[in-house]
């Protein structure tokens, strides 16, 4: 997709800072870290969020991402990592090429990507377990 910007990367007419790559999959560093080391990877085929990317692909990309998280541990000796994947504008998602981001993170970094919700009533978790089992497939 030409109005695609990670398309472009995946392509190399848009400049990037190759972390990995293989034949289905390139990881490259985010223009805008959340942390040092904040690593996108994304499928070489153009597919938008995580609906609609394939079984396969879905497989290529978590392999990709557990060696670029090895890869940033040894490099950036972080305390832990936080591998994210936003789909949809609602969930935050601003460029429509499914990506997984890989943050690595510090003690007291300050970077908050986490939310105290109460915990849920039981008889709610059942009536969300009545509507998924509904469409289980």
């Amino acid at each position: 997709m030409s109005d695609c910007v990670f398309c472009e990367i995946v392509a190399g007419r848009a400049p990037s800072r190759r972390v990995l790559a293989d034949e289905h999959t390139l990881a490259f560093l985010n223009i805008r870290p959340a942390a040092p080391g904040h690593t996108l990877v994304v499928p070489r085929r153009h597919v938008r969020d995580m609906w609609d990317i394939s079984e396969v692909e879905h497989g290529h990309v978590a392999s990709m991402v557990r060696r670029a998280a090895l890869l940033l541990r040894q490099a950036f000796e972080p305390d832990g990592v936080n591998v994210r994947v936003n789909s949809g504008a609602a969930a935050g998602q601003d460029v429509f090429h499914f990506h997984t981001h890989l943050i690595p993170r510090r003690h007291g970094d300050g970077l908050q990507l986490t939310w105290a919700s109460p915990r849920a009533d039981p008889a709610e978790l059942e009536r969300a377990m009545l509507r998924i089992a509904e469409v289980r497939v």
